[in-house]
């Protein structure tokens, strides 16, 4: 998909003394970059001045990382707020304040993007902004009911990449086969959730000890395999492009991997904070805790993983989803499952490769380029006559979180008084610097 400059006034910029980090995540260099009509105009060494009209804006990027703009292949916008329009707005600036200007939106929006008006409706407010860009994926079937399916064709040509039930388990396998012939005769992705709609019923925890312990009805990890096991016969059956969203059990890492090794069209992610919580996190009762799909074992935690590091999983994503306050403070099987995560991404994601062991390039990979490569973006690489779409940020900053650094309206997050690492210092889109705001 082609990156378009934006007709709104760029500026001329100048970014100081940082690292670049090469095309995949490879490398990093020391360049000043030079940004001008929305695109990078050249790239020198720190110890070389080019002569230019004047710089509008000149950022010191000295002890920062360049990257490319992240991508995120889940985020939610219909929650919080009583008018769409402004959360629309407030989550997208959450967005870039957290380096993040690619992102996919599931289909259970308010309206849902069942019909090619809405999905026109979301890009066009979107756009207006002029902040990070929206990919949507339409949905499977009329309004996520389950039944009749959608026009695909007509999705796809209003912007849809690909069709999803959202978190909305589609319980008849037959409508389920022909979604999937349908996609597979126009080459269109499917990004599909994995759980089984009767073992999950009523519950919000991981079926385990915590959930005993608390008198709670638990959704046990099979309920995902199960589900997930059908949808992978059923790809295989099909030759459909298959993308599976969220995993959270170590037995669904193990079907991804022989799924690939079978030579199936397969791709996965999974969530930032699986990465770092299990059911012992829900605490007691603590909603914030509440999620779909639910926090499990330390061994599922540890599967997940490795997948990620042996590439069975693709990438990582924020499966953002802000909750209203009153939604979050019920009883834990009332309370809506979610968490906010745009701006989080970046430092969850530093934070678990520091632990890990990993290099910052590997770390910055899962968040870029590999998500890029599964929503089928034209990602713009840091080299002259490229669009300037950049993400500036200090990797060895550390910072605790509280209800007041968060820009998204939406502040449910289990992570409150977590000491983070790597904080986001500036975003452009298109020439233009739109993480911090110019007064």
């Amino acid at each position: 998909m082609k990156t378009e400059i934006s007709e709104n006034k760029s500026e001329r910029m100048k970014i100081v003394g940082g690292s670049i980090i090469g095309t995949n995540g490879e490398s990093t260099e020391k360049k000043n970059i030079w940004i001008d009509n929305g695109r990078i105009a050249n790239l020198t060494d720190p110890d070389v001045e080019v002569e230019k009209s004047p710089a509008q804006h000149v950022i010191d990027a000295s002890e920062c990382i360049v990257s490319r703009l992240l991508v995120d292949t889940s985020v939610r916008f219909k929650e919080p707020g009583f008018e769409y329009k402004s959360s629309l707005m407030s989550e997208l600036f959450a967005a870039v304040a957290g380096g993040i200007g690619f992102l996919s939106c599931p289909p259970d929006t308010e309206p849902c993007l069942d019909e090619p008006g809405s999905v026109e409706i979301l890009k066009k407010r979107a756009e207006a902004y002029g902040m990070a860009k929206i990919y949507p994926l339409g949905a499977l079937t009329s309004g996520l009911n389950g039944s009749q399916l959608t026009e695909m064709a007509e999705l796809s040509r209003a912007g849809c990449i690909g069709f999803s039930q959202a978190n909305v388990p589609l319980k008849d396998t037959l409508v389920l086969f022909k979604a999937l012939q349908y996609a597979s005769s126009f080459d269109f992705r499917v990004w599909l959730s994995p759980i089984d709609p009767w073992l999950s019923r009523g519950a919000a925890i991981h079926s385990g000890v915590v959930s005993s312990r608390l008198g709670l009805s638990g959704v046990p990890s099979c309920a995902e395999t199960i589900n997930l096991m059908t949808i992978l016969e059923l790809a295989k059956l099909t030759g459909v492009k298959l993308h599976v969203c969220r995993i959270s059990t170590a037995d669904s890492v193990n079907l991804i991997k022989k799924a690939k090794s079978d030579g199936l069209n397969v791709t996965c992610d999974v969530s930032v904070h699986h990465l770092h919580l299990t059911e012992y996190d829900v605490g007691d009762f603590y909603t914030f805790s509440s999620v779909f799909p639910p926090f499990r074992t330390e061994r599922d935690r540890t599967a997940l993983t490795a997948g990620v590091l042996d590439g069975t999983i693709d990438c990582i994503c924020s499966d953002h989803t802000p909750i209203k306050p009153e939604r979050k403070n019920l009883p834990f099987g009332e309370a809506v499952p979610g968490v906010v995560g745009l701006e989080l991404l970046l430092p969850l994601t530093l934070s678990w490769a520091e632990k890990q062991k990993i290099t910052l390039s590997q770390a910055i990979s899962m968040i870029t380029f590999r998500p890029a490569k599964i929503m089928n973006l034209e990602y713009p690489e840091i080299k002259v006559g490229e669009a300037a779409n950049l993400c500036i940020f200090n990797p060895e900053s550390y910072w605790i979180l509280n209800d007041t650094n968060l820009v998204s309206q939406g502040k449910n997050t289990p992570f409150y008084g977590y000491e983070l690492k790597g904080k986001v210092k500036a975003t452009i889109i298109n020439g233009r610097l739109v993480y911090p705001l110019l007064n």
